[in-house]
């Protein structure tokens, strides 16, 4: 898992936009403040799959960044989110839960078309990155 820091740009009667300092060329849109998370990921995987790997910085080294200080200073914020690259490698684990719990994740992997593993791979993904 890596803490990826975020500039968060707002501008009347626009949708949010991202930009993350460590990797130039990297962004993101999103119409709502709920939907920015779900599209920084979308915007990492993609990054990751043809971009260099990059060691993320600390948020205050981003901070004293002359760019992100002058974007700060015009009303953007910043968002550190925690990515967990995908590997592309499977690993066969055995859990336990309750039985009840396990029915009714085998009901909605089955009703979206998912196998139980791909679903609870998805949700601690979100969980995970905090959407």
């Amino acid at each position: 898992m890596q803490l990826i820091t975020a500039v968060v740009h707002k501008e009347p009667d626009s949708s949010y936009g991202l930009t993350f300092p460590d990797m130039p060329g990297c962004f993101a849109a999103a119409d709502d403040w709920s939907d920015i998370s779900a599209k920084a990921v979308e915007a990492l995987d993609l990054w990751f799959e043809d971009g260099p790997a990059v060691e993320p910085s600390p948020i205050d080294a981003i901070r004293s960044r002359e760019e992100v200080r002058k974007a700060l200073s015009e009303g953007a914020s910043l968002m550190t989110f925690a990515y967990v690259p995908a590997d592309g490698k499977l690993e066969r684990v055995n859990i336990s839960m309750d039985r009840g719990l396990l029915r009714a994740i085998d009901a909605t992997a089955s009703a979206r078309g998912m196998t139980r593993s791909a679903f609870i791979a998805m949700v601690a993904r979100r969980e995970i990155a905090g959407f």
